[in-house]
């Protein structure tokens, strides 16, 4: 695949994330977004989280513009945060085919309750 976000001014944001070889399977990669935004789905109340994704490539690198890219796409959707970590979770293992992955996604509080909330995936041996 080519890299066709990165270095792209025009680059919009959207759901298709973008990898790189990687050969050294033994790494293990933390991402952390610190400026996430999604919505309440039931008030439209805006939400904030940070995220981490912590993996062990099977191959393929996750290229990080286009994950803020994608990441920017939730802004405006109304999403239960349970339901977040996994959907994420689920679109980089289709992208990457990790060897293992976590997603987790630790929302600020509201109404003095803060959420947060793991999703993982490990390859079958």
């Amino acid at each position: 695949m080519a890299l066709t976000k990165l270095g792209n001014p025009e680059a919009k944001a959207d759901r298709s994330l973008e990898t790189f070889p990687i050969d050294d399977t033994s790494q293990e990669i933390r991402i952390d977004c610190r400026e996430f935004t999604c919505r309440c789905p039931i008030t439209g109340q805006p939400d904030w989280a940070t995220i981490r994704i912590d993996y062990r490539p099977g191959g393929r690198g996750l290229e990080t513009k286009s994950l803020k890219l994608y990441l920017e796409t939730f802004r405006e959707e109304g999403i239960f945060h349970e339901h977040l970590a996994t959907l994420i979770r689920d679109d980089l293992v289709a992208a990457l085919a990790p060897v293992q992955l976590t997603v987790t996604v630790n929302f600020n509080a509201r109404g003095g309750i803060a959420l947060a909330a793991s999703s993982t995936y490990r390859r079958e041996a």
